[in-house]
């Protein structure tokens, strides 16, 4: 195996590439944007055993950050990623900075209709165009094999899904399971900014979700079981509820009951930090 690389330009990504392909290896991609936790690592881990190459990105994308959101206090600490990075096996890192990504000039933008509007995109209405536009980017820099990304953003997972389908874009998109912390919290880049006691406090999401899930599995009605649910996540201490929403999985439309491929869904704040997560229902 060779020495681990950092690249950050895209003329020097297509050549290392290119190098790749010279020998003959497979190539998966794991798009990030940094502050990496075991998560991410999961993520490099299943890109390894389907790919002799694993390309890993940090890229903190402003255009699906909104206004109000925390772009200027999201974590980056790229000496501690790069060490993640070398220890779960990566052979290249690929960080380029705001110009690279989108010079003087950039105007383009790819939206993704349908499915991205409900959910984090009714509470976060310019989310999915920056996703599709820098994920639609990163794959046509790199034009990997396979590109992994995590079921925690399931909708997320599921509007690269559309776009790689509709653009034609020639790569197998690999979803990967949520990975969570002892308590059942998902893993995610957010979770340090909580305070001891809020950190506790979010330990209430999983076993709300969780009892609402098995509730959900009865064939129930869904409205007041979800009712009772946001109630429970209230008195637990969380400030607000974004949405909390049973929906098909192909369409994310909301669904009345329980079907084959539903899932739950739920954005909720502890104080300042939103968490999102999502349950398989059936």
């Amino acid at each position: 195996m060779g020495q681990f690389e950092i690249v950050r330009t895209v003329a020097d990504l297509r050549a290392q590439v290119a190098q790749y392909r010279r020998s003959g290896a497979s190539v998966g991609l794991v798009p990030t944007m940094g502050a990496l936790h075991d998560g991410h690592l999961t993520l490099v881990r299943s890109a390894k055993l389907d790919n002799a190459r694993v390309i890993a990105t940090i890229f903190v994308n402003p255009k699906q950050f909104g206004p109000t959101e925390d772009l200027s206090r999201y974590p980056r600490d790229e000496a501690a990623d790069v060490a993640m990075l070398k220890e779960v096996g990566a052979d290249l890192l690929f960080a380029p900075d705001l110009g690279e990504m989108y010079p003087e000039g950039f105007s383009t933008s790819v939206s993704v209709g349908g499915i991205s509007q409900h959910l984090e995109g009714a509470s976060r209405l310019q989310f999915f165009n920056g996703v599709a536009t820098v994920v639609s980017k990163l794959l046509l820099q790199a034009v990997p094999d396979r590109a992994y990304f995590g079921e925690k953003d399931f909708q997320q997972l599921q509007v690269v899904r559309r776009m790689v389908r509709d653009l034609n874009i020639p790569v197998t998109i690999v979803a990967v399971p949520t990975i969570r912390e002892a308590d059942g919290l998902a893993m995610s880049s957010r979770n340090r900014y909580l305070s001891p006691a809020q950190r506790k406090m979010a330990s209430a999401l999983p076993q709300i979700m969780h009892d609402t899930v098995t509730e959900l599995r009865g064939g129930s009605v869904a409205a007041p079981i979800i009712a009772n649910a946001k109630g429970r996540l209230h008195k637990a201490g969380f400030d607000r509820v974004d949405y909390l929403e049973l929906c098909d999985e192909a369409t994310l439309q909301p669904i009345p009951a329980a079907r084959a491929s539903s899932r739950l869904f739920v954005a909720a704040y502890v104080g300042a930090t939103r968490l999102i997560d999502n349950w398989q229902v059936i």
